[in-house]
C-alpha cells in the first residue's frame, strides 16, 4: 500500500514536470514563430515596397510623407513596359544566354569533377590546383585580354561573347569534385564487373548520386548569369542583343525619363524567373552543403 502512494506520488510530480515542459517547449515556439515573422516581414519589406511603387502615379512616386498604397492602382504601368520596351526581346536574349550556359556548365563541370574525384592520370592534383586558382582570379583582372580574344573571333556584339567566357564554372568543378569523392568506389567497380565503360559509370550511377550538387550549381550560376551586368555592358552594343540588366538600364536611361513606377515595374517582372529558380533550388543547397563536407 505505501509504494502504491510513493509511485502515485512520483507519477504526479513527472505528469507536473512534463506539463510545465510543454508549457515552457510551446512558449518558445510562440516566441520563435513571432521573431521568424518579424524578420520575415523586414526581409519582404523593399520588395513589397518596390511593387507598391511600381502601381503608383509618377507623381506620387516621390511624395511626402510617404504612403505604402498608392492613391490609384495603375496597372497599366506593367503594359507600358512591354508595349514602349522591347522588353520580351531582352527576356529571350537572358533565357537564351542564362540557359546555354547552366547546360554546358553541368555538362563539363560533371565531366571534370568525375575524372578529379574518380580517375587516376598523371598531373591531376596539379591541374586541379590550376582550375582553383580561377576562384582567386577577380573577372576584372583579365576582362581586357579577354575582350581582345572575343574581338578577334568574330563574336563581338552577339550573344555568344555572353556565352563564350562561362562556359567553365571552377566552383562547380569544386563542389562537384567534393560531392563524387563521398560516392563509395564500390560502385565503380561492380558497374566496372558488369562490363560497364567509364562513360556509362559517369551517366548512369553518378550523374543520378550528385543531382543534390548539379541542382545548386545550376541554381547559383543561373541566377548569376540572370543578373550579369557587366558582361553585356563590354560585349553588346546593340539593343537587338542586349539582355534583361542592359535593358533596364535602358529603361531608365531613354525610356522611362525617370519614372520610377515604370521602372520598378520591369524590375519587378525580371525578379519572376529567379524567384521561381531560388523557390526550387533552395533545398538542394543546403542539402549539398551537408553532402558536400563544405560544413568543416
Amino acid at each position: 500500500m505505501i509504494r502504491n502512494k510513493e509511485g502515485l506520488r512520483m507519477f504526479q510530480k513527472l505528469k507536473i514536470k512534463y506539463q510545465n515542459t510543454n508549457k515552457k517547449t510551446f512558449w518558445c515556439q510562440v516566441l520563435l514563430i513571432i521573431v521568424m515573422c518579424v524578420i520575415s516581414f523586414f526581409m519582404l519589406m523593399p520588395f513589397l515596397w518596390c511593387f507598391s511603387t511600381s502601381l503608383r502615379l509618377p507623381k506620387d512616386s516621390f511624395a511626402l510623407p510617404p504612403s505604402f498604397f498608392p492613391t490609384e492602382w495603375r496597372w497599366e504601368n506593367y503594359s507600358y513596359v512591354f508595349n514602349a520596351f522591347p522588353f520580351w526581346r531582352f527576356f529571350r536574349n537572358s533565357i537564351v544566354v542564362t540557359v546555354t550556359i547552366s547546360i554546358f556548365q553541368i555538362f563539363f563541370s560533371t565531366l571534370a569533377a568525375f575524372a578529379f574525384a574518380k580517375l587516376q592520370f598523371k598531373g591531376k592534383n596539379i591541374m586541379f590546383l590550376y582550375i582553383l586558382s580561377g576562384l582567386m582570379l577577380p573577372y576584372q583582372s583579365y576582362v581586357i585580354a579577354q575582350f581582345f580574344i572575343i574581338n578577334y573571333m568574330g563574336f563581338y556584339n552577339t550573344l555568344i561573347a555572353l556565352i563564350l567566357p562561362f562556359l567553365s564554372n571552377p566552383f562547380g568543378i569544386f563542389l562537384l569534385k567534393q560531392h563524387i569523392s563521398s560516392i563509395p568506389d564500390s560502385y565503380m567497380e561492380a558497374a566496372t564487373i558488369d562490363g560497364c565503360s567509364k562513360w556509362r559509370i559517369y551517366w548512369n550511377i553518378i550523374l543520378p548520386m550528385s543531382t543534390s550538387s548539379i541542382a545548386v550549381v545550376v541554381f547559383m550560376k543561373f541566377l548569376e548569369q540572370w543578373n550579369n551586368f557587366f558582361s553585356a555592358l563590354i560585349y553588346i552594343n546593340s539593343e537587338e542583343w542586349f539582355t534583361l540588366p542592359m535593358g533596364m538600364k535602358t529603361l531608365q536611361g531613354f525610356r522611362s525619363a525617370g519614372n520610377l513606377a515604370h521602372i520598378l515595374a520591369g524590375v519587378m517582372i525580371s525578379l519572376i524567373i529567379p524567384t521561381i529558380v531560388y523557390a526550387w533550388g533552395q533545398k538542394y543547397l543546403l542539402k549539398s552543403i551537408a553532402l558536400s563536407g563544405l560544413k568543416s
